[in-house]
Order: C-alpha cells, then structure tokens, then sequence
C-alpha cells in the first residue's frame, strides 16, 4: 500500500512511506516530457485492467487533509478536487490543462476504486502512472469527461548540472538510510524513498526522476531532466518556504527576479543550486495541453 497525503492550505506534498516503501518509479511524471498516458496505451494487449466498482461521494468534511492510497484491488481518494486527479491521470503539470470550470478545484471528492478479483495481479504488475491513467476512463462515464490535445507554447524548465559542479553524493548500492526511517509496521525503511516536507526534501538512493516530478509540482510547469545522471543519489535539499510554497513560486528566467530571494534562508532555486548543485533554465517551447471540451458534476452512484 503507498499512501500519499497532500495539506491543501499550503499546498505541498507529503509523501509517506507505507509499505512497501515508495518505489522511485511511483513519483515519476510523464510532465517532463509533455506526453499524456492515454497516447501511449493505444496497444489493446497492454492496456491496464478497467475498473469494476466505482464509488463517487462529494466530500463535505471541509477537512484540511487529503488521502491517496493505491490498495491490493484499487484506489482509495479523500477530499480531493478533481484538477489534481486529472493531472495525475493524465501525467501532465498545470499549466497543461486547460478550459477546466472553476469547480474542478474547489469541490472535492471521496472515491473508492477497485478491479475484479481476477484483475489483482495484473493491477499490482502496473507502474503508478498507470493506475492514475485507469481513472481516464472513470471521468469519461461518470463526469461526461471530453477532451482533446493541442499543441501550444509553453514555459519549460531545463534541469542541468550547475557550474559549480554537483554536490549530490551518489548512493553506494544495496545502500539504505543511515538515519534509521522505518516503514508504518516498524520495518526498515529499506532502499530507494523520498519524503517532501514544507521547506524540505529528503531522498536516500533516490533516482532524478523523484526530484524532476516534485520540481514540475512546485513550479506548475515541465521540468525535464538535461543531467544525464541515471545513478541514485542521497538527496538533501532545505529551504526557507512562504506563502508561495508549493507552486507559486517560479524559478528566474532572466527577466524577473528570484521570488523568494527577500526571506531569511535560500529560496528553493538557490537551495537547489548552492545545496545540490542543480540549476534550472527557463525557456518556451511547444508542448502539448489537455484542453477541457466538456466535464460536469459525476452522476450518481
């Protein structure tokens, strides 16, 4: 089981290692290089198992706290808008969705998934970009979801290797956390998690990838990987959070000043160069959006 939790108040992201531990795959995102999972599983053979039971519940609660947990047979959702389930469905950032009505953010929903009993193991075979992808086809029934792609100009970030040189240090293999984290059940944490507090990122054996997905989360924006590091690394990264925490805040491209840069400690960008010895560069290119032709409140369960 991974369980994710996200404090909507502030935005950022919590990842919470159940067991077993996150995978580095499981944080992934087909953002960095703008292409949408629903276009690269055309091949019927390959296509993940479809979704038995469906539960859709307007979440009321007005609870600060959301829940995402990938179960033995399914998904389980809580107090979540339907913005975030669709870019995670999708595999894109932000500013790849477009045309979204207002409510898609501010009405939040309880949703309980699950496959037959014969689709388990092929479920449990599946990355965790394509158990998001195997929501697609819930919005399509339930929501009356339409859409198609287009390509337009977009803000891109290019993660390369600061002149500086990288500060990250490479994890010695079979390598786990020296400083002991342990999984719910009191487990070893074993090797290869991340965990993202406010104003922090912490990875042991943590591939690129983990790092390029939480980037393209805070800045609402692809980030793609140009290091051409594949190794895993140990991965430390602290910096002083405002209220522009977990997205809002965009990297300097030249023109603008680092939004951040005014408060006591690093900003995020800094922290990424001076502490890991990453830089981003802001550039424009054409890359593909989802634009939202039609979608409506979910029909009744």
């Amino acid at each position: 089981m991974v369980e994710v939790r996200l404090c909507p108040d502030k935005w950022f992201l919590a990842i919470l290692l159940a067991w077993p531990c996150v995978p580095l795959a499981a944080l992934a995102q087909a953002a960095a290089t703008a292409q949408s999972p629903d276009e690269s599983r055309k091949d019927a053979s390959a296509a993940p198992p479809a979704f038995e039971v469906v539960s859709i519940k307007p979440d009321k609660s007005g609870a600060m706290m959301m829940r995402v947990m990938f179960t033995s047979d399914g998904i389980s959702i809580t107090n979540l808008p339907v913005h975030m389930l669709l870019r995670e469905a999708f595999g894109i950032s932000d500013d790849q969705l477009i045309g979204e009505p207002g409510w898609l953010n501010s009405d939040h929903f309880d949703i309980e998934a699950k496959v037959a009993a014969e689709d388990v193991a092929r479920l449990k075979a599946l990355k965790p970009t394509e158990r998001w992808a195997m929501l697609l086809p819930v919005f399509q029934d339930r929501f009356a979801l339409k859409y198609h792609h287009e390509s337009r100009d977009l803000t891109q970030y290019l993660l390369v290797i600061a002149k500086s040189g990288l500060k990250m240090k490479e994890a010695p293999p079979g390598d786990t956390d020296a400083n002991g984290s342990k999984t719910p059940d009191g487990k070893p944490g074993g090797v290869g998690w991340v965990r993202k507090e406010r104003g922090a990122f912490t990875g042991q054996a943590a591939g690129l990838d983990t790092l390029v997905h939480f980037l393209s989360f805070q800045f609402h924006s692809p980030v793609i990987d140009k290091t051409g590091l594949t190794g895993k690394y140990d991965i430390e990264m602290k910096w002083t959070p405002d209220e522009m925490e977990a997205g809002m805040a965009r990297p300097p491209d030249g023109s603008q000043p680092d939004p951040l840069s005014a408060t006591t400690g690093p900003s995020l960008f800094t922290a990424l160069e001076e502490q890991l010895g990453l830089k981003l560069e802001a550039h424009k290119e054409p890359g593909e959006v989802i634009v939202i032709d039609h979608i409506e409140q979910p029909s009744a369960n």
